[in-house]
């Protein structure tokens, strides 16, 4: 849970570094909330099949969507990619695909030009 309040906290940063386990667990904390909520909508009544949101998870979404895109641009910047990668992801298929091996990349192990390694150390060669 700390993690996902550590990206909450820091939503407006697009220039650091975030480690993978910051990113999957928000990610993970998203689609449990989404869930969540979605089966709320559902039974409240609030959920839009055209859409499929309802009115509590379509506020979610709308809440969670600056957090989500900084913390996607500091796991690119982690991998040494730019956050404008994140745009590959609107190419169907092949777009998701490539940003889904970016995200799932390990870490540059040095400090790279966004930053130092958000592991908190550095490899000797």
């Amino acid at each position: 849970m700390d993690w996902y309040i550590k990206v909450l906290k820091n939503y407006i940063n697009f220039k650091d570094r975030a480690r993978r386990k910051e990113y999957w667990f928000f990610v993970l904390f998203n689609l449990i909330a989404g869930i969540v909520l979605g089966l709320i909508d559902n039974m409240t009544g609030t959920l839009s099949p055209e859409t499929g949101y309802g009115l509590l998870s379509g506020i979610y979404s709308l809440l969670v969507f600056l957090p989500g895109l900084g913390v996607t641009v500091r796991r690119l910047h982690d991998t040494g990619r730019t956050g404008w990668w994140i745009l590959i992801g609107l190419i169907p298929l092949i777009g998701a695909l490539v940003l889904l091996y970016f995200l799932v990349s390990d870490s540059e192990q040095e400090t790279n030009q966004y930053g130092p390694n958000p592991k908190g150390f550095e490899y000797e060669c």
